[in-house]
């Protein structure tokens, strides 16, 4: 069995010409282009896809080679997975498969009998040698079912070196390139592609650990899982309109900042601060989007959809929608730059690099997740004690201090026995979402204002739509009491 360890970037076909010229190549010691054609199979049903495992044949010259592949870990970018290559006669044979497991698999009567093909890649692929590593640059397509992708890919595949030189040279090529980390393997898109499955937006996954990791195998998880996320949305962000994508895409980038705090007392002081400024700054535009996203659909679309006949509202809702189709234009220039690429490159290269040892941290992470869990919990207690109804910043800071407890519980849940976690996750949740409307709605007056400017007509607009959401607003206050009085028994429950 071989381990393949490599990094896989997405270049823009607007981008090809300027990577070919790129002075880092030059430094390579061997170059050679071949036409690459491979076909995966798998069942009708899709059988090796649900347990982890590709199969593909690849020509190579006059010959076909065989490769088994399986999931193996996949983050930022970077994936590490067990694959086995093998000549290819006239039929499947899997005996060099030398893990029993998933031998099995392939060998099942079930499987083997029903292998067909379902997709097929064609692509020229240029390798360049820098003796620790390979840099490969594929372009062509994928077709499945009469339909057709574009490739247009850089492979960075480990020969020897550190992960790191990997990184290191993706970084020197993104300071002139719009490279971005693909997460989607060319299996996965065949796959979409058979099955013309539309995409989605990617919501955050259960992180998999557990009681015996270190506290910082955990964080690299848990901050790994959601750059995943980031970049699994940043497709959708860039061509759909779609909001749920820059929506998901502004949830990770919390949760990574989220986790970042979290386990800050087990890394070494200030690990990742050098890049949270250069974060803060390429996810502003997407706030922006995302609060005129809010305003239109949920603060706007209401009034006017109840007050048709009201040309003031019209007006005024056609105002939001120029601006939020502007918001939305920055936003997608954001993304598509090159600072963006090199930021996600960054936070890989971070994430995957070796974390030095912080003295006097919990061995194990269960332990070091109920210590932080208590600490969150007497946070919240303190800021419900302070919070006031009549104080729009107290309440904000309460909802802060309520979604940085509920990501940690989320982020620890495999770790927990029993139910009572996840209901309090689920409870805060539902608080967060109350305290969260109240906050959309006091923004939303500002932000109208803003938008009438100086005009008489849109600005009488505003009102009737801060009159005719004053019933959900109260509603919504109605709540608060008891909320602040369950929060306040928060640190003295299991709930």
């Amino acid at each position: 069995m071989a381990k393949e360890i490599e990094l896989k970037l997405a270049l823009p076909e607007s981008a090809q010409r300027a990577f070919l010229r790129h002075a880092q190549l030059k430094s390579a010691t061997a170059r050679q282009t071949a036409q690459v054609v491979s076909i995966y199979y798998d069942t009708p049903d899709l059988a090796l896809k649900k347990s982890g495992v590709a199969v593909r044949l690849r020509r190579q010259g006059r010959t076909w080679l065989q490769t088994v592949k399986c999931a193996g870990s996949s983050a930022g970018g970077l994936s590490d997975r067990p694959e086995w290559e093998t000549p290819y006669g006239d039929h499947f044979d899997f005996s060099a498969v030398d893990d029993s497991d998933v031998r099995a698999r392939l060998e099942k009567r079930s499987v083997l009998s029903r292998l067909t093909p379902l997709f097929e890649t064609s692509f020229r692929r240029t390798t360049w040698n820098f003796g620790n590593m390979l840099l490969m640059f594929d372009r062509g397509w994928i077709a499945a079912a009469g339909r057709r992708e574009a490739i247009s890919e850089l492979e960075f595949e480990l020969a020897g070196g550190e992960v790191g030189d990997l990184f290191a040279l993706a970084e020197a090529l993104a300071e002139r390139l719009p490279l971005l980390p693909a997460p989607l393997s060319k299996a996965e898109r065949g796959i979409r592609l058979h099955l013309n499955a539309a995409p989605s937006p990617t919501r955050a996954d259960r992180i998999p650990l557990t009681p015996e990791m270190s506290p910082q195998a955990a964080f690299r998880a848990v901050a790994l899982s959601c750059l995943d996320q980031m970049q699994r949305n940043h497709a959708g962000a860039v061509s759909s309109e779609d909001p749920e994508y820059i929506h998901q895409m502004r949830v990770a980038t919390r949760r990574l900042r989220a986790c970042l705090r979290l386990f800050a007392p087990v890394l070494p002081p200030g690990h990742g601060d050098a890049l949270l400024p250069a974060l803060h700054e390429m996810m502003a535009p997407l706030g922006k989007a995302r609060d005129l996203d809010v305003l239109l659909m949920e603060i706007c679309a209401p009034v006017t959809a109840a007050l048709p006949e009201e040309p003031r509202l019209s007006a005024l809702a056609g105002i939001v929608t120029e601006d939020r189709h502007t918001a939305r234009r920055n936003a997608v220039r954001a993304l598509e730059s090159r600072n963006f690429g090199q930021l996600m490159i960054r936070y890989a290269a971070l994430l995957h690099a070796p974390i030095p040892a912080v003295p006097d941290t919990p061995q194990s992470v269960g332990e070091f997740a109920d210590s932080r869990l208590r600490n969150l919990r007497r946070k919240v207690h303190a800021r419900a004690r302070a919070a006031r109804l009549d104080d729009p910043a107290s309440l904000h800071a309460l909802r802060i201090g309520i979604k940085r407890l509920r990501y940690a519980l989320e982020f620890f849940a495999t770790l927990a026995r029993g139910k009572s976690r996840r209901r309090l996750a689920e409870w805060l949740a539902e608080a967060q979402g109350t305290l969260g409307e109240l906050n959309d709605l006091a923004n939303a007056g500002s932000l109208l204002m803003t938008c009438a400017g100086h005009d008489e007509r849109l600005r009488e607009a505003v009102t009737l739509i801060g009159g005719w959401h004053g019933p959900r607003h109260a509603r919504l206050m109605a709540r608060l009491p008891k909320l602040l009085e369950a929060l306040l028994a928060l640190s003295h429950s299991h709930r």
